[in-house]
């Protein structure tokens, strides 16, 4: 079972049902319990980082979410659900994220239009060439995908950053450790490049 985690935010029904229309059911719950029992696990959103923390906390989903990512299981983020897979957010500096990978999240140059909006192309890095996700997504070089962001990942370790993106200067658009991997953009709304994605997180066996 594909369990997609309902922590009160936005878009998470698109996810569900990009992942249908490619025959992969997956199911949406607020449950830690049905969580817990995940094959693999998704976390997508859109939303703030302080209220979105405290949703997860409030619920038990945090716990949930952190024991499947100890288990092994494939855990992906999308947007926010990836940021949240970070200690901490320059956009609420009081609330703890989930802390499964390192690094933590800022906000892009006020010299810059924000939000990020819009297509933009990402290229892998060595290491996310290989990864099981992405190598068959990047095997013809870079490709576009469709963000809308404030904020991105920062002090993330080198062999951590998979793939990076490019606003006023590179970011990491794709990080991941382990069985665990997260991306900034919206694979859901990146056509091809993205449901290809989608497709190898489902078939993904850390």
């Amino acid at each position: 079972m594909i369990a997609v985690v309902d922590y009160g935010v936005n878009n998470l029904k698109s996810v569900v049902r990009a992942l249908a229309a490619v025959g992969h059911p997956a199911t949406l719950s607020a449950d830690p319990d049905v969580i817990r029992r995940a094959n693999r696990v998704l976390m997508p959103g859109v939303g703030h980082f302080g209220q979105a923390a405290k949703n997860l906390r409030a619920s038990g989903l945090d716990q949930a979410v952190q024991e499947v990512a100890a288990s092994g299981r494939p855990v992906l983020g999308i947007c926010l659900g990836m940021q949240l897979f970070f200690e901490r957010s320059e956009e609420a500096p009081d609330a703890s994220g989930l802390g499964l990978l390192p690094g933590r999240v800022s906000r892009f140059d006020d010299r810059l239009p924000v939000p990020h909006v819009g297509w933009a192309g990402v290229r892998a890095t060595s290491s996310g060439s290989t990864h099981p996700v992405l190598a068959t997504v990047f095997a013809s070089g870079e490709q576009y995908f469709y963000h809308v962001h404030s904020y991105y990942p920062t002090q993330v370790p080198e062999p951590a950053v998979l793939a990076v993106g490019e606003y006023g200067e590179p970011f990491p658009s794709i990080v991941g450790r382990g069985n665990v991997l997260g991306v900034q953009f919206h694979p859901e709304k990146s056509q091809r490049a993205g449901i290809a994605l989608l497709e190898g997180f489902t078939r993904w066996a850390p």
